[in-house]
This record gives C-alpha cells, sequence and structure tokens, in this order.
C-alpha cells in the first residue's frame, strides 16, 4: 500500500524533486481567484493538481499547522481554531483558511450547549438554544409536527433552510463572525439534495420525500444567493459542499458560482451492478471539467482513500481536471489527520493538454513530467502509455498494459539523481494519516 506519511514529506522537502510547495506555487498562481484588472496578466498555469486539508477532526497540533503552512494551498477549520488560524496567518500569509459551517443543523450536544447557553463558536451558523428561545419555528417538522434529528449525529436537528428568515439570520452571525476573526471565507457544509441520508422524515406541509427534496433543493438555491451575495459584499468566500450533483444538471455550476464547491466523494466506483465511477456520470464530469478550464474558482475535492486503487483514481482523476485551483485530498473518512498521498510528490508538472476521451472510454492527459490515464467504465481496457515513463516508485511498466474497470495509473519521467545531494537528515517523528474506513461525518462534534 502507499503509505501517506507525513514523515516522508520531511524527507522529500530536503530533496531534489519538481514538486511545488505553496511558496513556490503561490509565485505562479494566485492563491485566490484573480480580481479584475486593468493590466492584461497571463492565466495561472494548470499544475498538477494541488492539495488541501479539511481539518474539522481532532485540534490541530504545531507542527502539523507548520506541516499545512507550508504543503496545503487551502485549509478549512473549525470556528474554534482562531489560535490555529492566526498561527498559520503567521507561517504563510499566502495560505487561504476558511470556517467550517454547516448550512442545515444546529446542535446542542455538550460543547456546543452547556448549561443552557451556547458557545461562542459554533460549527453551525445559529445556536441551538438562541434558536429555541426567539425563533423556535426554524426547527423543522416533519408531518407530525416532530423536530428532526439526524439518524447517527445526535443532537444535531435539521432547520428550515427553505424560510428566507432563517436563511438571512444564518447569513449575518456567519459573515460578522468571519469578519471579525479574520476568516478568508466559508466552507458551508450540506448543501445537499436528499434529506433521506439523515432522515427518513417528509416535511410538514409536503405530500412524500420526493416533495420534501424539492423544497429542500429550492431553498439551497436561494439560500446559497445570499449567503454568497453578502460574503462577497465584505471581500469573503462561499465554498458549500455539494452532494450529489450527478443527479441534477446543472447544479454543480450553479452552486459553485460564487468561489467553487467541494465534491466530498471524488472518484468513488458505484459499489451496484455497475462498478463504474461515479463522477463521470451525469453532468457533473462535463461541468467540473467546464469549471476547472476557467480557471477562475477552487475545486475541492475529496476521496476518501482506503486502499490503493481509491488513492490513485481520485489523484489521476483529479489530474484530468487540473487547472489553477483544482486541489485533492485523499482523506481518511474521519479526517482526524491531515492527509498526505505519495502521488502530491510525483511531480507531474503542467498539464500540457487538455484531457481527452478515448474510443474506448478511457481519459488521459499529458503533463510536462508525466501523463495519467483513468479507467471510469466497468471493464478492463488495454492500454499503450507513452514511451519512458514509470510509476511513481520508479518502476518501469509493460506497454500495453490492461487497466481493470474503475482504475487509474499515474506515469511520470523517471528521475535523475543528483550527485551533489547529500545523505537526507533522519527526520522527527510526526503525526500521520489513518486509512481506516468511518461513517461520513457531517462534522466532528467539539471537544
Amino acid at each position: 500500500m502507499l503509505a501517506r506519511s507525513l514523515v516522508a514529506l520531511l524527507v522529500f522537502t530536503t530533496t531534489a524533486c519538481t514538486f511545488l510547495p505553496v511558496e513556490e506555487r503561490a509565485a505562479q498562481e494566485s492563491l485566490a481567484p484573480p480580481e479584475p484588472s486593468l493590466v492584461s496578466a497571463p492565466p495561472p498555469k494548470p499544475l498538477a493538481p494541488c492539495a488541501w486539508w479539511y481539518g474539522i477532526g481532532a485540534k490541530p497540533t504545531s507542527l502539523q499547522l507548520k506541516f499545512a503552512a507550508h504543503h496545503y494551498s487551502l485549509v478549512v477549520l473549525n470556528a474554534w481554531e482562531t489560535a490555529a488560524l492566526k498561527r498559520l496567518r503567521q507561517l504563510n500569509p499566502k495560505l487561504k483558511i476558511l470556517m467550517y459551517k454547516d448550512f442545515s443543523s444546529t446542535r446542542n450536544y455538550p460543547g456546543t450547549v452547556d448549561n443552557g447557553v451556547d458557545a461562542k463558536h459554533l460549527p453551525t451558523g445559529l445556536g441551538y438554544a438562541a434558536t429555541e428561545k426567539t425563533n423556535p419555528e426554524w426547527f423543522a417538522v416533519d408531518t407530525a409536527g416532530q423536530r428532526i434529528e439526524w439518524r447517527g449525529y445526535e443532537k444535531h436537528w435539521q432547520m428550515t433552510v427553505w424560510t428566507e428568515a432563517y436563511q438571512r439570520a444564518w447569513t449575518t452571525a456567519v459573515v460578522e463572525e468571519v469578519v471579525r476573526e479574520g476568516w478568508d471565507g466559508v466552507l458551508a457544509d450540506n448543501d445537499f439534495s436528499s434529506l433521506r441520508h439523515y432522515s427518513p422524515a417528509v416535511l410538514k406541509g409536503t405530500a412524500d420525500v420526493e416533495a420534501t427534496d424539492r423544497l429542500l433543493r429550492d431553498g439551497f438555491d436561494s439560500f446559497l444567493g445570499i449567503a454568497g451575495d453578502e460574503l462577497h459584499k465584505v471581500g469573503k468566500m462561499l465554498i458549500p459542499n455539494v452532494s450529489e450533483s450527478y443527479l441534477r444538471p446543472g447544479r454543480w455550476t450553479a452552486h459553485s458560482r460564487y468561489d467553487g464547491a467541494m465534491e466530498e466523494n471524488f472518484g468513488l466506483r458505484d459499489d451496484g451492478a455497475t462498478g463504474e465511477l461515479l463522477t463521470f456520470r451525469g453532468n457533473e464530469w462535463k461541468e467540473l471539467r467546464a469549471q476547472a478550464a476557467l480557471g477562475e474558482s477552487w475545486l475541492l475535492l475529496v476521496t476518501h482513500t482506503s486502499s490503493p486503487r481509491e488513492e490513485r483514481v481520485g489523484y489521476a482523476t483529479a489530474a484530468l481536471l487540473a487547472g489553477p485551483y483544482t486541489c485533492w485530498n485523499g482523506a481518511a473518512h474521519d479526517y482526524k489527520n491531515p492527509a498526505w498521498s505519495q502521488y502530491q510528490e510525483a511531480g507531474l508538472g503542467e498539464a500540457v493538454e487538455t484531457a481527452s476521451r478515448l474510443p474506448t472510454g478511457l481519459w488521459t492527459r499529458q503533463f510536462s513530467n508525466g501523463w495519467v490515464v483513468v479507467n471510469p467504465t466497468a471493464k478492463p481496457v488495454q492500454v499503450t502509455p507513452p514511451p519512458g515513463l514509470v510509476d511513481i516508485n520508479g518502476t518501469q511498466v509493460a506497454s500495453p498494459f490492461e487497466l481493470p474497470g474503475a482504475d487509474a495509473k499515474v506515469l511520470v519521467k523517471p528521475k535523475v539523481p543528483d550527485v551533489t545531494m547529500t545523505p537526507p537528515v533522519k527526520p522527527p517523528t510526526v503525526p500521520t494519516t489513518t486509512t481506516k474506513p468511518a461513517p461520513k461525518p457531517a462534522e466532528t462534534p467539539v471537544s
């Protein structure tokens, strides 16, 4: 299995290679989409996927923050991690740092509400205690008039995301906090298409689960516009975590229109009858490609990697989309530790062509220092790679070779040893990622 240890990275930074840390990458591209200017500037280069950290798990350590500042292009932290925010600002002023907020719920587990009082910093826009006291009508209820607690997430309560009063109250509170604490913007979680992943409930006033989901989707459409407009007025970003956009043509494009969007289930295989890659299904792939090609907003991609296949498929598929702000994260499901993959130090370089679909169904893309191929179909396909390339471990590959269904390959030019390089110093021990699978969290409870 490919190691994803941060230990290897500290060795890596002492050796000659083509990976671009954040500082060097920032020299080629701004770490935020460019502001309008009267002076024409060359567009940022479509480099291999950058890395980002969805840091909503355990409290970050000082070593993790130092690593993040020099290896990630964007970081998302919980709202109470204001000390970590300040430290990252000191370590790398160019790094984009977003505050996690949930669009859809309010919560009353310990740490969010204590002794009947909401915490100062919340994972949600509005506090449970204050909302119950002043606006209890903002709690969504089912056809029996009961509040809806999310299945599998104790004390997470669905809110009326479709009502303008709730939308504006959430936006006012979040904008004030973002500005006060100095975040670059907001990662808004649970911009979802269906309540069924959290509850089988039918909302009061709707006829069935399909009508419930339509009400929620329509609500998010208007909610996003209110929140995005108000955040942009104060120069802040909005990136929603958009779910299942492959089911709804145009949804990804509409919901990424401010500063981009997050895809938390990127490059995953359908476990049902087809066995194909879900990312390529429906209209989402076309919309992702169009956004990446424009190079004006962030694509924050997450592949939950519990095996080497998922890791290489996730990275290679992200490389097909590589643009100035395409960032990939091969995270474990619990997000407790920063994720890193050997593929992120492969040194693909700059994309020299757009991704191409072959008659066999394969997708390929050439880079200045390598090549990627993805088989989104369920069937194995014969592949003839460009000559002279090796895998990321330096091993030559057969030509042609058979690429299994829902799999990928990343090939690079052989690295030339640096004869002047001194022996690497043994690095200190640092935290590593975990590949233990766990249920997808809405966020990790306050500790």
